[in-house]
């Protein structure tokens, strides 16, 4: 029986609204797409938590190697939600979201601890945190440079204070737009207090992914429930270390929009862009550096083991 992709459900949502007034179309998309976000998390084998530019698609690329080498799969297509598995059914559904932004609040709300017992909370559940200071400066490039249309306009509706993407410069948006850095403390601090609880709930960060990206994409397969070898796991790291990735961005060798290059002549709309750990101080002043930091480590909490000079922080011992 033929199915259609969670991919095109979407589409279907957002192209008949493209012609409405934009209140009108807002607030059919969200709802819609709140249903198909939420069902799409129910159907998966793991659900992805994880700020924008927080590591989700390198995750994604890293699993999905894993399931194109065994399965003889396009190597140039991405597991999003059911790609993968309406092709073939060995192959679990992923879901995955920021829980947080316009639709996709449905899901933080579904997993927040006071909330009704659901499918989501017997799930296997992962969060990717990354240090905020960080996150902040690769968010800017993300909202001005590479965010769809549809995206930023759900969350420019979202939010008190919209975003001109064509004006706003790297320090108003970090230090005081509505989804700058407190914002992402906050995000944090929220989906810890939610993954903590969950029976099958995990954190990992972006920084130990980076350091030992073998171990960490190890214990995201034991969390998923899959079964592959070393050998398999290290060929899929390889498939998605920073280098290669930005080769294949570059030469255009993906289809998906996720990592679709945008413009090859401009390196900050690149989804593989630097990747550095601790790279926001290369964007700011010292003062503007220690008012940041000041902010972050003051506030966020101290189960992500994040501090000061975060790239020597120790890791975070809060996986369940």
């Amino acid at each position: 029986m033929f199915q259609l992709s969670d991919g095109v459900k979407k589409w279907l949502v957002l192209l008949p609204t493209f012609p409405l007034p934009a209140r009108t179309r807002v607030g059919i998309r969200r709802k819609y797409l709140a249903q198909l976000e939420l069902k799409s998390a129910e159907r998966s084998g793991l659900l992805i938590i994880g700020h924008p530019k927080s590591g989700n698609t390198w995750l994604k690329v890293m699993l999905s190697r894993l399931y194109q080498v065994r399965y003889g799969l396009p190597a140039n297509r991405l597991i999003n939600t059911d790609e993968f598995a309406l092709k073939n059914p060995e192959i679990p559904r992923l879901a995955s979201s920021n829980g947080y932004y316009s639709y996709e609040g449905v899901i933080g709300d579904a997993l927040e601890p006071d909330a009704p017992d659901s499918v989501l909370k017997h799930k296997p559940v992962l969060l990717i945190a990354r240090n905020p200071l960080d996150i902040a400066v690769s968010w800017y490039f993300q909202f001005t440079k590479r965010q769809s249309a549809h995206k930023q306009e759900l969350i420019n509706h979202f939010i008190p204070h919209p975003i001109d993407r064509k004006t706003v410069e790297m320090w108003e948006f970090v230090r005081h737009s509505d989804i700058g850095i407190e914002c992402l403390v906050e995000f944090l601090n929220a989906w810890e207090r939610r993954i903590r609880p969950l029976e099958r709930g995990r954190i990992i960060r972006y920084e130990d992914m980076r350091a030992d990206p073998l171990t960490t994409l190890k214990s995201v397969v034991e969390l998923l429930g899959a079964d592959f070898s070393d050998e398999e796991i290290r060929e899929a790291v390889e498939f998605g270390s920073f280098d290669n990735l930005r080769k294949l961005e570059t030469g255009g060798f993906f289809r998906q929009g996720g990592m679709r290059l945008k413009d090859r002549n401009d390196p900050t709309t690149y989804k593989v862009r630097r990747g550095k750990v601790g790279g926001y101080r290369d964007y700011f002043t010292p003062e503007q550096v220690a008012e940041l930091e000041d902010l972050v480590y003051s506030r966020i909490s101290p189960a992500f083991g994040y501090k000061p000079a975060a790239a020597s922080a120790e890791p975070a011992a809060v996986s369940a």
